[in-house]
């Protein structure tokens, strides 16, 4: 028998239907169902690799995680990543198929509904529950006649559909409602449950909106979930950070990092495990007003290299960090923002731009070529490069943990890193490079601030002294999927949804 489905959709982008799915995952793993989650079609430059190599959203892996497993290419069939505002490259069953524009991708619709429904087929038969994630809104009507990731789905899998709206963006009652009443009569059968997210303060002040929405659909509230802080789980894309901009001030106290905020930003969850330390500040900016003082500066992945460092020019922020740099401060990159700090970048075959070449910002001693052939790895690495003269001295032979999602292939002689192992084969290969005294650096490893040791002695080369009584956390990913997970069992019904899968029409 095919697995159990439920289908969390939600009212717009950033309803929280990722934790919400997280959450699940989470709770009926721990309960010992083997379950595992899916989304049809992703669309953000927040990736993850699979062990075999293949590239998902982050969302996804971080709810395999929830469920206690590894991440699996069927789990995202389609991963659209942005390369510019109407164009995109399209990842199909974990590996680059084409870069299309909106226009043309519509017409793709047949050859992506079958991935979608032979993946959902292939993890039904392994699984027990399968808890499905939409996209956007199931009520977009100008794009309904192509959609493969809301309703679809659910049609397809005759699936419960439980429906998230935000209460803290206004409008809950035009979101749930409205929602609701532009679906079809045999969609509007499907839909069980309406989800009230994000909500603060007095919640039984609340009871009363309650009423009204069931009373005007005939659908149950199944829960009112509170608006939680300080969680340290990975979100889905970048829109959760266009409001992470402050401006530090004077008499700030501990390590402050500005994150440059690129337009095609990438797997910024990259940083996660930096804000999670305390005593240090991390900002997400884009202009120079809001990078100020900085004590160290991060330019991160993207996915438009070259578009990115002209982003970067035009502002007058390739200059600023040149200075940071001149006076002594710290410059991280990774991946693209790597690629940046180098003297050069080559594109011969015009994989990321129209530009031949482009001058980096000199930082760094290696030039990068963009070849055909994307490289997506899991990786291990130890630091190789470590003289008394730099920070990396104190974790030196250590091993490090993470990914590699990139199309350039970098030139340089100061490897601080030697790869050992990708997609669990054995390689010997030099990655990164640094400065003289160790304080600018980059290499193409994501995921290396997760590696507890090599964080921390990065940070307390910058001058990091934990704050008096404050209690450092090894896995504040763990802690924080604990305290989702139990919130969200607290806050709904969870009877009745057993109840709604267990008497699904399959």
């Amino acid at each position: 028998m095919p697995a159990k489905t439920l289908t969390i959709l939600g009212t717009s982008s950033s309803a929280g239907k990722s934790l919400l799915v997280t959450a699940l995952c989470h709770s009926y793993a721990r309960r010992g169902v083997k379950v595992a989650p899916f989304k049809a079609q992703n669309m953000s430059n927040n990736a993850a690799v699979c062990p075999d190599g293949s590239e998902i959203g982050r969302a996804q892996a971080v709810q395999a995680a929830a469920a206690g497993l590894e991440p699996h290419v069927d789990m995202n069939p389609i991963l659209i990543k942005p390369e510019a505002d109407s164009r995109s490259q399209v990842v199909v069953n974990g590996r680059p198929w084409q870069t299309l524009d909106a226009r043309n991708y519509y017409p793709t619709r047949a050859y992506l509904w079958q991935q979608v429904t032979e993946a959902m087929d292939r993890l039904r038969a392994e699984h027990d529950l399968i808890i499905v994630e939409g996209a956007g809104s199931p009520a977009e009507l100008n794009l309904k006649a192509n959609d493969i990731v809301n309703m679809a789905v659910a049609n397809y899998t005759q699936s419960p559909v439980l429906l998230v709206g935000d209460i803290d963006r206004g409008g809950i009652f035009a979101q749930l409602l409205g929602t609701y009443w532009l679906l079809p009569p045999e969609e509007q059968e499907l839909l069980k449950g309406f989800i009230v997210n994000k909500f603060r303060g007095d919640i039984t002040l609340f009871e009363d909106g309650i009423q009204i929405i069931e009373e005007r659909s005939d659908v149950p509230v199944v829960g009112v979930v509170p608006y939680l802080h300080d969680l340290f789980i990975p979100e889905e894309d970048a829109v959760a950070l266009e409001n992470l901009t402050p401006v530090r001030t004077r008499g700030d106290e501990g390590i402050d990092i500005a994150v440059i905020h690129l337009p095609r930003i990438a797997n910024f969850d990259d940083f996660d495990p930096l804000l999670a330390e305390p005593g240090v500040r991390l900002r997400y900016v884009h202009s120079l007003e809001q990078l100020g003082q900085a004590d160290a500066i991060i330019i991160p992945g993207t996915k438009s290299t070259v578009n990115d460092l002209e982003f970067l020019r035009q502002r007058g922020l390739d200059k600023a960090i040149q200075q940071h740099a001149e006076g002594g401060g710290a410059v991280i990159g990774i991946c693209g923002g790597y690629q940046m700090l180098g003297q050069a970048i080559h594109d011969p075959e015009y994989i990321e731009s129209r530009q031949l070449h482009s001058a980096g910002l000199g930082l760094l001693p290696i030039e990068t070529t963009f070849a055909g052939e994307k490289a997506t790895y899991r990786a291990r690495a130890k630091i190789a490069n470590a003289s008394k003269s730099n920070w990396l001295y104190t974790v030196r032979g250590q091993e490090i943990e993470g990914y590699e999602i990139h199309m350039g292939r970098t030139s340089g002689e100061s490897h601080w890193l030697t790869v050992t192992q990708r997609n669990e084969q054995a390689v010997q290969v030099g990655d990164g490079a640094l400065s003289a005294e160790g304080r600018v650096w980059g290499c193409y490893i994501h995921g290396l601030f997760g590696n507890k040791n090599l964080r921390r002695a990065w940070l307390t080369s910058l001058g990091w002294n934990p704050p008096a009584g404050s209690s450092l956390q090894n896995d504040p990913f763990a802690a924080s999927l604990t305290y989702l997970t139990d919130t969200v069992e607290s806050v709904l019904d969870m009877a009745y949804v057993e109840k709604i899968m267990q008497n699904a029409d399959w």
